[in-house]
C-alpha cells in the first residue's frame, strides 16, 4: 500500500535533483527527494574530522561575477545569501607545472591572453584564437547564453564531433602550449581522441570569467537548496534507499523503499547513474537494447584523494590551484606503475574564510583507475581490512613525497591526513566504479554517449552529472532541460534572465 502521492518523486540528492526539486516545488508540484545516505548532495558533500571540514567533489565555482552566467542561475536559486565565497587569484587562478616550469591561466580574455603569451611569445595570436574558439563553442549552447530553447537543446552537434586534442592541435603546432592549453584536464578527465570538444569548452570559459572557492564548503550550495524546497512544500527523505521503479504497462507508477514502503507519483526523475538506475526498473519499457548501450558505456577515470589537515599558522594560505606534471603528454597521466605514481596532482587549499593568511587544509587529487582496488570490491566502508589501509598509506606517502618536492614544508607541516580510494567515492556518490565524472562523452560515438534526459518511459527522466555535460554549470543547465520536461522551458529562462 502506498504511503503518500506525489506529483513528482525524485531519486537521489545531488545537484540535478535537489535543482530539479527546487524548480518544479517553486512551480507549485509537490515533489519529494529520496536520498539513500543520512546526508544530501552528492558530489556536494563535506566531512567534518578533527574539527575541520573537507570538500568531497565540488572545489571551486566560476562565473559568479554579477551578471555571469552561474551568478543568474545562483540568484534564481535564492543561493546567493547562502553561499559564500573567496574569489581566486584573478591573475593566476590556475597553476600548470608541466616540464618543470609554471604557467597561469588568468581570469578575464585580455589577462589570460597577455598572462599566458607572457611565456608564449611566438604564441599569443593563437591563445587568442584559442580563447575566441572555446567562448564560441559554450555560448552555441542557447540554454548557456539563456536564450529561448526547446526542451532537448543542448549543444550544436559539431562540436561534439571534435576531440579536446584534435582542437588544441589545430589552433596550435606547439606541442609544450597545447600540453599548457589542456593543463587542467583533470576537471573532465579528458581522453585523447574521444573527449569532445565542448566539454573543455564549457568548463574554461566558465572559470576564466572568474573563479572562486566556496567558504566553508560546497555542502552549503545543497543546504541552501534543501532549505528553499522544504519552504515551497517538498520532501526530502534521507536513509530512504530507492528498491526498485515499478511500472504498468504505459507508465511508471510507484517506487518500493528498501524498508518495503511504498510512494506514488504522476512524475520520476532519477539523479542516480543512469546504470545503476535502469537495474532498479524491471519493466519491459526499457528495451534490452538501451539497457546494453547504457551498460557498454565508457565511465570516466576515478581519483585517490588526500586530505590534509595542516598545523596551525605553518602553511601560507595559496589562493590557486596547482596541477603538476611528472610525464611527457598529459594525455598519459593515467599509465603508470608503482614506482611513478602519482604522475600528476591538483593540489587545493580549502576556503574558511574570504580573506585568509594560513591554510587550514588540503587536498590532493590524483587519477587511480578502480581496478587498483577492485580485489576490495564487494567490502564496504570501514571494514576493509588491514591490506588496503597499508594500500591507502603508501599511495598517501608517495603522494606527500611528492608535495614536497615542490613545496620543501609540506610534510612537516602535517598535523594529520586521511584519504579517500575510488571505493570510498562510489560508495558515497553513487558512481559507478568511483568515476570522478560519470559517464565518458566519446566524438567518435556522439550520440551514444549522450544520455537523453528523455526515456522510453513517458513519465520517467534522468538528470545529474551523466546527462549532457558535469561540473556545476553542466548540471544546472540539464536540470533545467529535465525540468522543463514537466514545467515550460521558457518560463524558467525568462526568469532566470530577469
Amino acid at each position: 500500500m502506498s504511503e503518500q502521492k506525489y506529483d513528482v518523486i525524485i531519486a537521489g540528492s545531488g545537484l540535478g535533483g535537489l535543482i530539479c526539486g527546487y524548480i518544479l516545488a517553486k512551480n507549485g508540484y509537490k515533489i519529494a527527494i529520496f536520498e539513500k545516505n543520512p546526508q544530501i548532495g552528492g558530489c556536494l558533500q563535506t566531512f567534518k574530522r578533527n574539527g575541520v571540514t573537507f570538500d568531497t567533489g565540488m572545489h571551486y565555482i566560476g562565473s559568479m561575477d554579477e551578471g555571469q552566467i552561474l551568478h543568474r542561475f545562483f540568484k534564481y536559486l535564492n543561493l546567493l545569501d547562502d553561499v559564500k565565497l573567496s574569489r581566486l587569484d584573478t591573475n593566476g587562478y590556475e597553476v600548470i607545472n608541466f616540464a618543470g616550469k609554471e604557467y597561469r591561466f588568468a581570469n578575464g580574455s585580455e589577462n589570460f591572453v597577455k598572462t599566458l603569451a607572457e611565456q608564449f611569445p611566438d604564441n599569443e595570436e593563437e591563445i587568442r584564437t584559442y580563447l575566441q574558439q572555446i567562448s564560441k563553442i559554450a555560448e552555441s549552447s542557447p540554454l548557456y547564453n539563456l536564450h529561448q530553447i526547446n526542451s532537448d537543446t543542448f549543444i550544436n552537434t559539431q562540436y561534439a564531433m571534435t576531440s579536446v586534442n584534435e582542437f588544441i592541435e589545430n589552433i596550435t603546432k606547439n606541442p609544450l602550449l597545447q600540453n599548457i592549453l589542456a593543463g587542467n584536464m583533470p576537471l573532465y578527465a579528458g581522453v585523447k581522441d574521444k573527449t569532445p570538444i565542448y566539454v573543455m569548452a564549457l568548463i574554461n570559459n566558465f572559470f576564466i570569467q572568474s573563479a572562486f572557492r566556496i567558504v566553508g564548503g560546497s555542502d552549503s550550495i545543497a543546504n541552501s537548496l534543501a532549505k528553499s524546497i522544504e519552504t515551497f512544500g517538498g520532501k526530502i527523505f534521507r536513509n530512504a534507499e530507492i528498491d526498485e521503479f515499478l511500472c504498468n504497462e504505459t507508465k511508471m507508477t510507484q517506487i518500493r523503499l528498501t524498508n518495503g514502503k511504498m510512494f506514488d507519483a504522476d512524475y520520476f526523475i532519477s539523479n542516480i547513474h543512469p546504470e545503476p538506475t535502469l537495474a532498479k526498473i524491471h519493466s519491459p519499457l526499457i528495451r534490452t537494447a538501451y539497457r546494453q548501450r547504457i551498460s557498454s558505456i565508457e565511465n570516466t577515470i576515478s581519483n585517490f584523494t588526500l586530505f590534509v589537515k595542516f598545523k596551525e599558522n605553518s602553511v601560507k594560505y595559496l589562493n590557486f590551484n596547482y596541477y603538476y606534471y611528472d610525464c611527457k603528454s598529459i594525455w598519459n597521466t593515467d599509465d603508470y606503475d608503482t614506482e611513478n605514481f602519482p604522475q600528476i596532482y591538483l593540489y587545493m587549499h580549502q576556503a574558511v574564510a574570504e580573506n585568509q593568511e594560513f591554510a587550514q587544509s588540503a587536498q590532493i587529487i590524483t587519477y587511480m583507475p578502480y581496478a587498483e582496488v577492485s580485489k576490495w570490491d564487494k567490502t564496504t566502508v570501514g571494514k576493509r581490512g588491514a591490506d588496503y589501509e597499508q594500500f591507502k598509506k603508501d599511495k598517501a606517502e608517495k603522494i606527500i613525497d611528492k608535495l614536497t618536492e615542490r613545496f620543501p614544508d609540506f610534510r612537516s607541516s602535517i598535523e594529520e591526513y586521511y584519504t579517500c580510494s575510488p571505493l570510498t567515492y562510489r560508495d558515497y556518490t553513487g558512481t559507478v566504479a568511483g568515476s570522478m565524472y560519470g559517464i565518458l562523452r566519446d566524438k567518435n560515438f556522439p550520440l551514444q554517449t549522450r544520455i537523453s534526459q528523455r526515456t522510453k518511459i513517458p513519465n520517467f527522466f534522468f538528470t545529474g552529472q551523466n546527462i549532457n555535460s558535469h561540473g556545476i554549470l553542466g548540471v544546472t543547465i540539464g536540470a533545467i532541460i529535465t525540468s522543463a520536461e514537466i514545467v515550460d522551458a521558457n518560463l524558467i529562462i525568462n526568469e532566470i534572465g530577469c
